[in-house]
């Protein structure tokens, strides 16, 4: 059955009449009426019934028109989205899941005004595995962390490490520091734990975590206290003020990107995407 029979079809339905069904499609009355005798011969039955000196429709009739009205809304929504996904940029982006609640969301808005049709297509995973998927060709763009010495990537933000608890946590100086921190990947890792061994500091990791939420869990249930850098902070958290407690590095968060041949996203595109985040937060 051919789409445009079964909207000739609902037009006569909608109508009662083949003249004004064929004003409808813009096809003349003789060009229906072979359309509809071809639809008959398609579902091998008769549509159409006299009564009196007019056409109703028949039993088989009338269960067509239900179906066909279902056929054409689908027709038009499939080919309504498909129409809509021509000419849409899919771009694959990681961002470490510790920016996710305050890079990612930037960085979103900026591509999306970047680019009109955009399907994001977003990974949220350590910094060095989005490295290695980023060169493997499996994304096209990721939100990292480097060294403020490095000059790789386009720069975004540079955040110094805070030490934080919550507002119920008993933090006292001479106590044993219960630590929920990054795994050993992590620079807030290595500078806590290599800090604190080092002054001699008496602590105990409660939990390594692959995830700042997993972090902010222990924090906020005063079963911790964490090391992560201070953009990274929730607001309900508070920094802690100890002179006493190793100094957490700074990070600059930038974005890389791939290099295979089909990447949609361009370097000067990129440089655009990190120059207006930069200029947004001067303001």
């Amino acid at each position: 059955m051919e789409i445009d029979a079964l909207r000739t079809f609902l037009a006569f339905v909608d109508t009662g009449s083949f003249t004004r069904a064929a004003q409808q499609v813009c096809r003349t009355q003789s060009a229906v009426s072979m359309q509809m005798k071809k639809l008959e011969s398609d579902v091998a039955t008769p549509l159409f019934v006299k009564q009196g000196r007019q056409l109703v429709l028949s039993h088989a009739g009338i269960q067509l028109a239900s179906y066909a009205k279902q056929l054409i809304t689908l027709h038009d929504e499939a080919h309504k989205q498909l129409k809509t996904s021509v000419g849409l940029v899919r771009i694959r982006l990681g961002c470490p899941d510790d920016y996710a609640q305050s890079i990612l969301p930037r960085i979103t808005r900026l591509l999306h005004q970047l680019i009109e049709q955009l399907d994001l297509q977003i990974t949220c995973a350590s910094t060095l595995e989005l490295k290695k998927q980023l060169d493997q060709g499996l994304l096209d763009l990721i939100i990292a962390t480097r060294s403020p010495s490095s000059e790789e990537g386009y720069f975004l933000h540079s955040s110094t490490g805070v030490w934080v608890k919550s507002e119920l946590f008993n933090y006292r100086q001479e106590m044993t520091l219960p630590l929920a921190i990054f795994m050993r990947d992590c620079k807030f890792h290595q500078a806590a734990i290599e800090g604190l061994l080092k002054t001699e500091r008496q602590f105990k990791v409660v939990g390594c975590c692959s995830s700042l939420s997993a972090i902010e869990g222990l924090v906020k249930n005063h079963l911790a206290i964490g090391a992560m850098a201070e953009i990274s902070k929730a607001e309900s958290l508070i920094i802690i003020d100890d002179p006493t407690l190793p100094t957490l590095p700074s990070v600059d968060l930038v974005l890389l990107l791939a290099n295979h041949t089909h990447n949609p996203i361009s370097q000067t595109m990129v440089k655009k995407l990190a120059e207006q985040f930069v200029n947004e937060g001067k303001h």
